[in-house]
């Protein structure tokens, strides 16, 4: 098959029937190996993005960008990123050996976040991608925001009286997060303060509410932290700021949306908070050899029957037609949970008293003067996350966390096998799979000579993220990388590339088995 007629097969649809907000502006972020806290899918069928079809003539368009294997190596590592938790006296004392992390952007600029952070108040290691639509500045501002939320979260009450008696004094704060960041990951300089100002009362709230001795349950932690974050998304679109760009920006993140799946691996406890459709999937080997996919998490989404279920139980009967319209949220959202969205959770009042007083720029955007269809009894969409706890065993080996970018390409056994023997490199040769194609024993020859080589050439990416994006991007109808088709995809213009896939966001843990079963019996004994 002509590999355009490949790329015409596997278009997605897109999140949102929507025109994005204006592309977020970018700050190239200077990160030291701390970071402290900081100091100082929607619209009418009329913008609906037309998909081509079969008979859409991208050949010639197609056939004109021919990049070299070092061009395509140099595409795919460009945002590729590995950590390895240190050792002590020679030894790794973690459950988590470390991890790998990549992405890849389809829309310019990408709307894909990711984030990773060790917790040094308390224990545990926060990794979490966050999938944005109309826009990426809620899952920017999620990407910088919501691991301080989980980590005040599970501070114990004296700690965080400490912290509030360091501000009153005017000392200087302990730091909560070590973060983990890609020079290319970015943060917003401008809104600090402001970030800094709700969390801090967020943390004066949970002093009241607590008491001295009090152990936080990290499940409660998790799970508040979502919903406050999102209260504290609108709170402050609502209340605006002074400051011009600061008005426009927390409007900016109210009015587009994001997705998030997040971990929390502590010891052997693995918690998984996740809101949409990002997907958290362990990676198991069995007593054979091979690896086995184990979900952790569940998407928010029509394919969900007791989503649907909730979301319909929330409204009228008389709603029950329109609350969920071809397989979207009100006709317009696929994910039917997400932070920000405000145009799916306020009321029409609201939205129009916000937008009258907000900056001229905003006016300028189609996006925001539409109210959806059939809105009669919001809020239609939460950010409360569906919590899952997993107690890690000697046999779970990875852990790995992608955008529906991902997901949309591979399926989930496919993706554990390809990372599973790409970490051991040892191969589970499955039966050479053909489909209903007609196969001369010539080009089944071929094939397995391809198999081979590849199999050799298995540790030429250094990074696991970098390697399964290879596979979710090239794989050809008989599950092999076909350069040729890799090279297309990654050459297509800025305006084509999102009719052809999402962005995607990967990130890959590696538990450590020794470990693991060490605090497993300290635990039963």
């Amino acid at each position: 098959m002509p590999v355009t007629s490949q790329l015409l097969r596997a278009l997605p649809r897109s999140k949102v029937l929507a025109s994005s907000l204006l592309p977020c502006q970018q700050h190239q972020s200077q990160f030291g190996p701390v970071a402290h806290l900081p100091a100082s899918r929607q619209s009418s069928h009329m913008w609906q993005r037309r998909q081509p079809s079969r008979s859409y003539q991208t050949s010639s368009v197609l056939h004109s960008y021919i990049l070299t294997p070092p061009q395509v190596n140099s595409i795919l590592k460009a945002n590729e990123y590995s950590f390895k938790v240190p050792e002590f006296d020679g030894k790794n004392v973690s459950s988590v050996m470390g991890f790998e992390s990549n992405q890849l952007p389809a829309n310019a600029p990408i709307e894909d976040r990711r984030s990773a952070a060790t917790c040094l108040q308390t224990r545990g290691m926060l990794l979490g991608v966050f999938d944005g639509h109309a826009g990426c500045a809620c899952a920017q501002g999620l990407s910088e925001r919501l691991f301080y939320y989980i980590a005040v979260s599970l501070l114990p009450h004296d700690t965080l009286c400490e912290l509030e008696a360091a501000v009153e004094a005017g000392r200087a704060l302990s730091p909560i997060l070590q973060w983990h960041k890609h020079p290319n990951d970015y943060f917003s300089r401008e809104a600090q303060r402001l970030y800094f100002n709700s969390l801090r009362t967020y943390w004066q709230e949970l002093i009241d509410l607590t008491s001295p001795g009090d152990v936080p349950d990290t499940r409660e932690a998790l799970l508040n932290a979502f919903k406050r974050l999102d209260n504290d998304i609108s709170l402050e679109a609502q209340v605006g700021d002074p400051n011009a760009f600061l008005h426009y920006w927390v409007l900016r993140v109210a009015f587009s949306g994001a997705t998030a799946c997040v971990a929390h691996i502590d010891g052997p406890d693995l918690f998984i908070a996740n809101a949409g459709d990002a997907r958290a999937v362990l990676g198991v080997q069995e007593e054979d050899g091979s690896f086995s996919a184990h979900t952790l998490s569940n998407d928010h989404n029509a394919q969900n029957e007791s989503e649907v279920a909730r979301i319909r139980s929330e409204h009228p009967p008389s709603e029950r037609k329109t609350v969920i319209r071809q397989e979207r949220l009100l006709g317009l959202l696929m994910p039917f949970r997400a932070f920000g969205d405000v145009k799916f959770k306020w009321s029409i009042e609201l939205q129009k008293r916000v937008l009258e007083s907000g900056p001229d720029q905003l006016h300028e955007n189609e996006h925001t003067k539409f109210i959806p269809p059939n809105y009669h009894t919001p809020p239609y969409l939460t950010a409360e996350p569906e919590i899952t706890y997993h107690k890690l065993r000697p046999q779970d080996r990875f852990l790995v966390i992608g955008s529906d970018g991902l997901w949309e390409t591979l399926h989930r056994q496919e993706v554990i096998r390809i990372v599973g023997e790409y970490l051991t490199g040892v191969h589970q040769h499955q039966p050479l799979k053909v489909g209903g194609y007609r196969v001369t024993l010539g080009q089944m020859q071929g094939l397995l000579e391809e198999r081979k080589a590849r199999a050799s050439s298995a540790f030429e990416d250094q990074n696991a993220a970098t390697h399964l994006m290879r596979h979710a991007v090239g794989n050809n109808e008989f599950g092999t990388v076909d350069h040729e088709r890799l090279s297309k995809m990654l050459s297509l213009p800025e305006e084509l590339a999102r009719m052809y896939r999402d962005d995607i966001t990967i990130i890959i843990t590696q538990f450590n088995p020794h470990v693991i079963g060490a605090q497993r019996q300290e635990g039963q004994s």
